[in-house]
């Protein structure tokens, strides 16, 4: 029997659980910067200003009981979005110090830079700048190591 592999397109969404979804709405829209794609009771849908889908992201409320995610267990690590510049990496890291969003790390990985911050329900996000891949090192991503330009993330 032969199989045929299945051709992916891409990542269209990602569901989260959280224990309000009106604290994290606010946490999305003015933090994040994300636009109100759609809303149901305990379900709210977030997409980008340029979202080729219906939407990026939708949280799922589950109540203030629920316990929050842990590093030791099976289950998501982080999501990223990315920035186009440098400077819009730069303005959002002063955005997230403005709204006293807990950063817990920073990261080098070649040919990009992340930011590491957590939501009010301790889901890990990133924000990172990728240089255009016409500028990756023969044409080759690279994951690991110092990025070849300079991020000022001064208070």
């Amino acid at each position: 029997m032969t199989t045929t592999k299945t051709k992916l397109k891409r990542l269209t969404h990602l569901v989260i659980r959280v224990r309000s979804a009106q604290r994290s709405k606010k946490f999305y829209t003015e933090v994040m910067g994300l636009n109100i794609s759609g809303e149901f009771p305990g379900m709210i849908f977030y997409s980008t200003d340029d979202a080729q889908t219906t939407h990026d992201l939708a949280t799922q409320e589950i109540g203030d009981d629920a316990p929050g995610p842990q590093q030791n267990r099976v289950g998501m690590y982080h999501m990223a979005w990315q920035v186009e510049s440098i400077e819009e990496l730069e303005n959002f890291h002063r955005k997230l110090k403005e709204h006293d969003v807990k950063i817990v790390g920073y990261g080098e990985h070649g040919v990009a830079f992340g930011i590491y911050f957590l939501d009010p329900d301790g889901n890990e996000i990133e924000v990172t700048y990728e240089l255009p891949k016409e500028q990756w090192p023969d044409g080759k991503p690279v994951l690991r190591g110092p990025i070849p330009f300079t991020v000022n993330l001064q208070d």
